[in-house]
């Protein structure tokens, strides 16, 4: 059995994975970030434990301990570099719990490991080259290459959404402008929205539908209302649609991976979204008359975070 330990900015989600990436036992607490790095640690020790005991109450042995990270780790997987969500920077994560735990400790980006569920036992399954792309309050990207994790040689690879792909009316959190997150991501999608509401240049029923309060607006709501027609959440979702086309272009064209999966929130879109993307992608592949590569959406929603972390040991 693995273990799996998905840690995000609200949640942190836990289970315990056999070797096909079937989740025998799972369990969420609150991350509580704001108490600071420590605190948390000491939560994801206390959970680790306890399903080290469920596991082994079960006569089953755990081979190793996954964690995702929603930001860098290092190569060697003993400290976090940098999670923004989170406010850790170089923090000693995979140290303290080599210390604490006799079993191999791997640590990812959080996107990677749900890109290396996906291949397990997702949408990406049977293909040796695939690129996972998430698109929730960021964009996140794996990267799976040859069958093994493409993190590059100081583990900060696969950073999709911070692919430079145009100029923007506002800055990433990194620092740069233009970064595919600040076109793509629902954080984005949101931000545009409003200011196109503000500007007054384009009809809508977006206000009616928050009773005229910006706050409750969400990536939903935009898509739901482009769907309906909407002028401005059209106007919106094909800005949006877009930028990531340049960038899925951009990564076709450099990696010519068999296929690339859509996850995160915002890929409930459904069809709808996926059409589009396939569209605006045909525009920018460099060979057109050649075969590239499928675009699915990704099939396992909230588990592939615990299943691929699980199953990082397989994939290093």
């Amino acid at each position: 059995m693995y273990i799996g330990i998905d840690i995000g900015g609200t949640a942190i989600k836990a289970g315990i994975v056999d070797k096909n990436g079937d989740i025998v036992y799972k369990k969420q607490i609150d991350t509580k970030a704001k108490r600071g790095y420590l605190e948390v640690e000491k939560d994801i020790i206390e959970l680790i434990k306890g399903l080290i005991n469920i596991a082994e109450d079960k006569g089953n042995k755990v081979k190793s301990i996954g964690i995702g990270v929603p930001g860098v780790a290092d190569p060697e997987g003993n400290k976090v570099i940098y999670c923004p969500n989170l406010g850790w920077a170089n923090v000693p994560l995979g140290e303290n719990l080599k210390k604490e735990f006799e079993f191999p400790i791997y640590i990812e980006n959080d996107a990677t490991v749900a890109g290396i569920a996906e291949s397990i036992k997702g949408v990406t399954k049977g293909y040796e080259n695939s690129i996972f792309i998430t698109l929730g309050t960021g964009v996140g990207g794996g990267i799976i290459l040859s069958g093994k994790v493409y993190s590059g040689a100081h583990g900060i690879g696969s950073e999709i959404g911070h692919m430079i792909v145009g100029e923007n009316f506002y800055d990433c959190n990194c620092g740069n402008n233009g970064c595919l997150e600040t076109f793509s991501s629902a954080t984005a999608i949101i931000k545009y929205a409003k200011k196109l509401i503000k500007e007054g240049q384009y009809e809508t029923t977006l206000m009616k539908k928050v009773n005229d309060d910006l706050m409750k607006l969400n990536s939903k709501i935009i898509f739901d209302s482009a769907k309906e027609g909407d002028q401005l959440a059209n106007e919106v979702v094909d800005r949006m649609v877009k930028y990531l086309g340049i960038g899925i272009a951009n990564l076709i064209n450099i990696l010519d991976p068999d296929v690339v999966a859509i996850g995160g929130g915002v890929s409930k879109a459904g069809i709808f979204l996926l059409e589009k993307i396939k569209r605006e992608v045909s525009k920018y592949v460099l060979y057109k008359e050649a075969k590239h590569a499928e675009i699915f959406l990704a099939e396992l929603g909230n588990d592939a975070g615990i299943i691929g972390a699980a199953l990082l040991s397989e994939y290093k």
